[in-house]
């Protein structure tokens, strides 16, 4: 049986994490409980603002940021350095115990570039579980930026780092480990049909007619993508609004909203 299969994995984007934000909260409660967590952060809201401030000009592709040299040593600086630090600061403050990678630490990703046409954006090749294995066992939550290591098909001259969605590589972190549960905090209340109301329930089929349709746009895209790709060894996927009080603690006790895939 694999070890990591008791595992939670949540995705955190940088929109939902406020000065009333209960996440950081939630995620020591669930440590002290002893669930065993492994939390991927965004951050592309800070992302753009260091881009804007360095005058680096922004761009969105089918909902995910196009990166070329100049911006990956920001989204790097960014993701790995700044955000990720918050977090961990925050979480060891109020009393859990995290330490923050990229998936460059440990190998943990790499990856190639998925499209010439997004830049310096990677797709995940192979995943070594081992880094997120060794803090897990040692009590550790790990936090990991979704950096990763260029590792297939890099020219001699390329950057050694690709920028991952951290949509992405919270579904392939779960699916590499087989994950219980892969839980995504957002700033929406989960997955609407065409007329705006939310879908509480949906099965892979179901998700991927959403995709194919067009309802489904933007940062949802990856997010549901994510679900999929995990789904084959995951038992549970979702959707939550981090938004909401305790929304973390709530969707692990059986009493969430948003929107779940599977499961």
């Amino acid at each position: 049986m694999n070890k990591l299969n008791k595992v939670i994995v949540v995705k955190i984007g940088g929109s939902t994490l406020g000065k009333d934000d209960t996440t950081i909260e939630d995620i020591v409660e669930l440590q002290k409980q002893g669930k065993p967590l492994i939390i991927v952060h965004g951050g592309g809201k800070v992302i753009t603002e260091w881009l804007d401030k360095q005058k680096i000009p922004t761009r969105f592709v089918r909902g995910e940021r196009v990166t070329d040299e100049p911006a990956l040593d920001t989204v790097t600086a960014v993701l790995a350095g700044l955000v990720n630090k918050e977090i961990v600061a925050n979480i060891n403050s109020l009393g859990g115990q995290a330490v923050g990678i990229s998936g460059v630490d440990g190998a943990l990703t790499q990856s190639k570039v998925r499209d010439k046409e997004m830049g310096y954006v990677g797709a995940v090749v192979k995943v070594n579980p081992a880094p997120l294995e060794t803090l897990l066992k040692s009590g550790f939550i790990p936090v990991v930026a979704p950096i990763s290591l260029y590792s297939f098909d890099r020219p001699s001259q390329a950057p050694r780092l690709l920028n991952i969605n951290g949509d992405t590589m919270a579904g392939e972190i779960s699916f590499a480990i087989g994950a219980e549960k892969l839980i995504f905090l957002t700033d929406v209340a989960g997955i609407c049909n065409h007329s705006g109301k939310l879908l509480p329930q949906l099965s892979p089929e179901e998700a991927e007619a959403l995709l194919a349709s067009g309802v489904a746009s933007g940062g949802m895209i990856p997010k549901i993508k994510a679900c999929l790709r995990a789904l084959s060894t995951t038992s549970t996927t979702c959707i939550i609004d981090g938004r909401q009080p305790h929304a973390l603690l709530k969707e692990i006790g059986g009493k969430g909203g948003g929107t779940t895939i599977g499961g």
